[in-house]
C-alpha cells in the first residue's frame, strides 16, 4: 500500500451515514419566528461540513418531522440520513450532492453516527 501524495485529496464516493443532529442548541436565543427556518438551514450547513458537497437537497418528509409542532416548537434532536450521491446533470457546482432524510427512532440514547448502506 503506497502512502498518499501531498496535495491531492482523497477522492469523494457515494456514502451513507445516519447523523443525531442538535438543533435545541442550534437555535438557541433565536426568535420564535426564525426558529424552524433556521434549524432548516443548519441541518443544510451540517451536511455540506460533513459530507463535503455544496448542493444539499432535504426530503419533504425531514421538512415535516422539523415544522411538524409549528415554527417555534422544534423538536429538540432529530436523526437524520445523509447520503452523498452522483449527479445526473452537470450544473457545474460539483460531482456530487447530498439528500437528508428523516430516520425516525424511539429514543437517542447511545446513538452513534453509523454508516450505512447506500440505496
Amino acid at each position: 500500500m503506497g502512502k498518499k501524495e501531498k496535495g491531492k485529496p482523497n477522492p469523494l464516493g457515494e456514502v451513507s451515514r445516519d447523523y443525531t443532529i442538535h438543533l435545541h442548541k442550534a437555535v438557541h436565543k433565536e426568535t420564535f419566528k426564525r426558529k424552524a427556518p433556521r434549524a432548516v438551514s443548519h441541518i443544510v450547513r451540517f451536511a455540506q461540513k460533513n459530507m463535503l458537497t455544496e448542493d444539499v437537497r432535504i426530503d419533504p418528509q425531514l421538512n415535516e418531522a422539523i415544522w411538524a409542532r409549528g415554527i417555534r416548537n422544534l423538536p429538540r434532536r432529530i436523526r437524520v440520513r445523509l447520503q452523498r450521491k452522483k449527479k445526473e446533470e452537470d450544473d457545474g457546482k460539483g460531482k456530487y450532492y447530498t439528500l437528508a432524510q428523516y430516520v425516525p427512532v424511539e429514543s437517542f440514547a447511545n446513538l452513534k453516527t453509523e454508516i450505512t448502506k447506500a440505496q
